[in-house]
């Protein structure tokens, strides 16, 4: 699988999917914190399928 997301923007995702599941301890307490798992999934593995079809890439070239 080809990484098509930079270290500044697997940092921001990482955060906010952790923000997002937050969500399900504290606050509004319901299961819509889930939507977190997909931020941290893209962060964790460095790909992002939406970026595909747009041909963004933020990583730096090797």
């Amino acid at each position: 699988m080809i990484k098509n997301i930079g270290s500044l923007d697997r940092i921001v995702r990482a955060v906010v999917g952790l923000v997002l599941l937050s969500l399900i301890f504290v606050g509004p307490k319901t299961l819509w914190g889930l939507i977190g798992l997909v931020p941290l999934g893209t962060s964790v593995v460095g790909f992002c399928p939406a970026y595909l079809p747009f041909g963004i890439k933020t990583c730096k070239k090797a």
